[in-house]
């Protein structure tokens, strides 16, 4: 058979809607009639014999014309063309239109061509016929309906709680409970701590109470999952009820802002699974761009470090915002490459330089800074793990103290505006080396701005462990020509980096446990790397020159609680199927960071979670000399290191 018959043959077999449609007009015809009919049936008290002859003989002489044009009329409204298991309003106002339309042709027509009938005729005849138009169609959809209601109900495999009785929980609601969502999820129940919505129902799902009745109806409806649709609650709010909704072992899933809503986004799909920053409590940090990242356009941006968890993100995010140009400066060429390709892929617009080289390295350094003048530097590089630096005390000091003064000192030499220092919390009253070394930084930095500020340049000597031609030895200090501005960013862990606990809870609870933790009371801050460099950036804003800029970064958080709520978020249950054992502190480590030493006070900043920590008075060239002697110290590998940073870090207490 050719394509053309068997396209004519497809064309004229017969179809299913075809059969659909032959009924719907037979239906219609009977319809359209019998309406008008039983109106004046109806108006001589259903009695047949007593209807008067003239108005019998005007209603079946007007019955073909009007059968026609009624045909039509539901012809070009499309009436048999819809597919009514679908039927919405759309349909309706269409049913509404032609029944509008016919009953007017039905007045008119009748009345002046055969004979004025009785008002109830036409009023009762239009009511009947667009009840029985609209009850044969939709009738359909409502038997679709049982029928997928039933179906769904025995196919039910996941009960849902939704926590939030607002527009997004409701549109959530709709999404998985539609007639045409067989998926296997239904929501039974509705929290809402709204008092005044309780006992309620919504398409027929309860709201059975608030965050505090989660564990009981959880039992009662035997949810297994919880939806979490809340998306402009306070970030302490969603906290708190995250917290609660995990220990009840339910899979959870969330909604993760009010973006969605906004743009109309709200469906089961636009749920994400918990993360463990989801359970920090804190509201995210807002960053004005124009402010913060005008300062980053049009300029020479130089990340030292830029291939690590800090710095990589440092990186993307200041390629954003069309720098002139962007260098990554780092020891490790592994994390250099990385970060380089991924720049040069998401922005291949960026100019983009990456360079292998340590920050203790003085000739490197003086190489970049002469051949590409930075305008801002981000200096991330530094040795981090705290248990690693106990062991080795001498290169903490070389790579973040040394390694600081060198990179401040070729900045000012060569012009840089600004340079930000990545510092820590550690450095507040440090137990370990690390972060006595963090807070030398500071001081460093902090030494720099303040005598810039005085005009003292030419105090700020270079360092270096071994002459040669490089350096000229008789140098008494540099000038600086551009008054570079200074500043250091405190801030506590970072979720996701390197040396964070949470990739090692991970990677214990993925190998069955048991998950470490130093001390059941051991507590830490918390931020995500994103909000760490907004932080970063931030700061860089609002330099002016000394400061050390804090994050108030909410309530600290249990280790503990942490490794729990980790192993919740995998599907296990914390001390059943994964044990946490208690290893004891570390050598360096205390009970808790701090955000402030004794000696310093807050002032505030136009973002109210960042505040600047007021400087403390010290002797900056006595830093510099000590730090001129702690460098050589250290590069002999002095056994004493640790009492000769605490002679010049006076905080600094050991931990032994």
């Amino acid at each position: 058979m050719s394509d053309k018959l068997r396209r004519l043959n497809s064309f004229f077999k017969i179809k299913h809607w075809h059969f659909v449609t032959a009924f719907l007009i037979f239906y219609d015809i009977i319809a359209v009639n019998a309406s008008y009919f039983l109106a004046l049936w109806f108006r001589y008290d259903c009695s047949f014999n007593s209807i008067d002859e003239m108005y019998i003989s005007a209603y079946f002489r007007f019955v073909p014309i009007y059968t026609i044009f009624c045909i039509s009329v539901f012809c070009i409204l499309r009436l048999y063309n819809s597919i009514w298991r679908f039927a919405s309003y759309r349909e309706l106002l269409h049913i509404f239109v032609s029944s509008f339309i016919t009953s007017v042709f039905h007045t008119v027509f009748i009345t002046l061509v055969f004979s004025r009938m009785p008002i109830s005729y036409y009023a009762f005849g239009a009511f009947f016929q667009f009840t029985l138009i609209l009850i044969i169609r939709f009738s359909y959809r409502f038997v679709l309906l049982l029928r997928d209601a039933r179906v769904a109900k025995s196919e039910i495999r996941n009960r849902v709680m939704i926590i939030g009785a607002g527009v997004a929980g409701t549109m959530i609601l709709r999404d998985i409970n539609g007639s045409d969502k067989i998926s296997g999820d239904r929501a039974v129940c509705i929290i809402d701590d709204n008092k005044n919505k309780w006992g309620r129902f919504i398409d027929n799902v309860p709201i059975a109470g608030g965050r505090e009745s989660i564990f009981y109806n959880v039992k009662k409806y035997g949810v297994d999952k919880i939806y979490i649709s809340i998306p402009s609650a306070s970030a302490t709010d969603k906290r708190d009820i995250l917290s609660i909704c995990n220990e009840t072992g339910c899979d959870i899933k969330n909604l993760p802002g009010v973006y969605q809503l906004i743009n109309g986004e709200i469906s089961a799909s636009s749920l994400k699974p918990v993360t463990i920053e989801d359970l920090l409590g804190r509201d995210p940090i807002n960053i004005q761009s124009e402010d913060t990242f005008g300062y980053i356009k049009d300029k020479v941006v130089l990340v030292t470090g830029g291939g690590g968890s800090i710095g990589s993100e440092l990186c993307r995010q200041i390629a954003t915002h069309n720098p002139k140009k962007l260098i990554i400066l780092d020891i490790y060429e592994n994390n250099a490459y990385d970060i380089q390709q991924e720049i040069m892929h998401s922005f291949p617009t960026v100019d983009l330089v990456t360079l292998i080289g340590s920050v203790r390295d003085s000739r490197r350094l003086d190489v970049v800074f002469s051949k590409y003048h930075p305008d801002i530097v981000y200096h991330a590089a530094a040795h981090k793990h705290v248990p690693l630096m106990e062991d080795s005390p001498c290169e903490s000091i070389k790579n973040n103290v040394v390694g600081t003064y060198k990179t401040a000192y070729a900045a000012v030499k060569y012009g840089c505006r600004r340079f930000i220092l990545i510092s820590t919390d550690k450095a507040v009253n440090p137990t370990n080396i690390m972060g006595a070394s963090k807070r030398l930084c500071e001081m460093v930095i902090q030494s720099f701005a303040k005598l810039l500020s005085e005009g003292r340049e030419d105090c700020i000597y270079p360092l270096y462990e071994h002459y040669d031609e490089f350096f000229d030895e008789n140098k008494v200090g540099l000038k600086a020509q551009v008054k570079t501005e200074f500043v250091a960013v405190r801030f506590g862990n970072v979720l996701g980096s390197n040396g964070s606990v949470v990739p090692k809870f991970k990677k214990q609870i993925e190998e069955g446990g048991p998950v470490t933790v130093t001390h059941p009371d051991i507590i830490r801050y918390f931020m995500t790397i994103p909000e760490a460099v907004s932080l970063v950036l931030e700061a860089g804003a609002y330099a002016k020159g000394g400061e050390i800029f804090v994050l108030d970064m909410g309530e600290p958080v249990k280790i503990a609680d942490l490794a729990r709520n980790l192993i919740r978020l995998s599907g296990y249950v914390p001390d059943v199927d994964i044990k946490i054992e208690y290893s004891g502190l570390r050598p360096g480590e205390k009970l808790f960071e701090e955000k402030l030493m004794a000696e310093e006070g807050l002032e505030r900043t136009e973002n109210k979670l960042i505040h600047i920590c007021k400087p403390m008075d010290f002797d900056p060239v006595g830093v510099f000399e000590s730090v001129s002697n702690l460098m050589e110290d250290c590069y002999n590998e002095d056994p004493k290191i640790r009492e000769i940073v605490r002679q010049i870090v006076p905080t600094y207490h050991p931990n032994n």
